[in-house]
């Protein structure tokens, strides 16, 4: 067994990513603090073809070389957009047909496993907060919540973990 060189892994250049047909997901970050966290669901979010991530609050945006470090370069492919807002976002995203889930540990949360999207309609997923999760205001807007079910003592992933998760077995589920 041989490792593949970079130039044998057949990526897309930013401009066939641009072009490309993209997986009717969004990403919603509601005040994300750490720009780690914040170029990793980029990076994430190049790797799924993700159609846009939406930066909200005090979550930093591109160009940002904190970002940077993590997305090696995700930031140029994946369009994104900062609104200070994310209770606009959704709003937003809900009047324009798509149905907006908070990835979130609330009473009547759907269970990742259990989450069956519809591959006609667009979806949106909110992360939260470091610290605080996805605001009560912003999950009081939400169509419904997803939950990574958990079993350990933390009962909590960091929020480039949890988008990496929820973003693969949604992805896996639209490509079926």
């Amino acid at each position: 067994m041989r490792k593949l060189r970079n130039i044998e892994l057949n990526r897309l250049s930013v401009e066939e990513y641009r072009e490309s047909e993209k997986t009717p997901l969004i990403v919603v970050l509601d005040n994300i603090r750490s720009c780690n966290n914040i170029g990793s669901v980029f990076r994430t979010s190049d790797a799924l073809l993700i159609e846009k991530i939406y930066l909200c609050g005090i979550t930093a945006t591109p160009p940002n070389n904190e970002i940077r470090k993590t997305a090696l370069d995700a930031e140029k492919s994946v369009t994104w957009e900062y609104f200070e807002h994310t209770e606009d976002v959704v709003k937003k995203l809900q009047t324009e047909g798509g149905k907006v889930y908070a990835v979130e540990q609330v009473e009547n949360s759907i269970m990742l496993p259990n989450f069956h999207p519809d591959r006609n309609e667009k979806i949106a997923l909110v992360f939260g907060n470091e610290v605080k999760g996805v605001k009560q205001s912003v999950v009081n807007l939400c169509d419904g919540s997803i939950e990574i079910p958990q079993y350990g003592t933390k009962h909590s992933f960091n929020i480039s973990v949890s988008a990496g998760i929820v973003l693969w077995d949604i992805f896996q589920k639209m490509r079926k």
